[in-house]
C-alpha cells in the first residue's frame, strides 16, 4: 500500500510577457514512486497531458534556478506575486508555466513529511521485490523434472 499526496491548482500558461491563460493542473506524489512528481494538465482536450520529473528538481526550483533539458524550474516575482516557473520542452513544443509559489511549496512540504529527503530508497520496495523474485516457491525445484541430471549443463559450459 502507498500514500498519494495531491493538489489541484491553476497554473498560468505564458503566451507573451503581457498575456497568460489559466491551465487547471493536478500535482501528484506517490510514495511508491518516491523520487518523482507527476503533473497532469487539463487543457480541454480528450486526454490530459502528463509530465513526470524529479521531486528534487521542483524542491530546488522553488528557491533557485535548476534543471537541464526538458524540465527547468526557477522562482520569480510578477506584479508582487511569488511564482515558480516551469519550462517544459518536448518534440511537440515548449511551454512556460507559472505556479503560485505558496501553493507549490505547501504541497511539496506535505510530500517531504511523507517521505523525507534521503529516505526515498526505503519506499521503493526493492528488497521485498528482489526477495520475492529470488525465493523458490514451495514445490519449485532447481531443475525441471527433479534433481540435476546428465542433461544439466556443466558449470561454465
Amino acid at each position: 500500500m502507498y500514500t498519494v499526496v495531491e493538489r489541484e491548482l491553476e497554473l498560468g500558461l505564458v503566451l507573451s510577457p503581457e498575456r497568460s491563460i489559466p491551465v487547471p493542473a493536478r500535482l501528484t506524489y506517490r510514495t511508491n514512486d518516491p523520487y518523482a512528481v507527476h503533473v497532469t494538465f487539463h487543457i480541454g482536450s480528450d486526454a490530459p497531458i502528463q509530465w513526470t520529473f524529479a521531486r528534487e528538481l521542483l524542491v530546488e526550483g522553488v528557491f533557485r534556478p535548476c534543471g537541464d533539458g526538458d524540465v527547468r524550474a526557477w522562482p520569480t516575482r510578477v506584479n508582487g506575486r511569488s511564482l515558480v516557473c516551469l519550462a517544459l520542452a518536448s518534440p511537440d513544443g515548449e511551454a512556460l508555466l507559472q505556479a503560485p509559489a505558496a501553493a507549490v511549496s505547501a504541497w511539496l512540504e506535505r510530500t517531504l513529511r511523507v517521505v523525507p529527503p534521503g529516505s526515498e530508497q526505503q519506499h521503493l520496495g526493492l528488497d521485498k521485490g528482489l526477495s520475492d523474485l529470488l525465493a523458490l516457491a514451495p514445490g519449485d525445484e532447481l531443475w525441471p523434472g527433479g534433481a540435476a541430471s546428465e542433461e544439466s549443463p556443466d558449470p561454465g559450459a
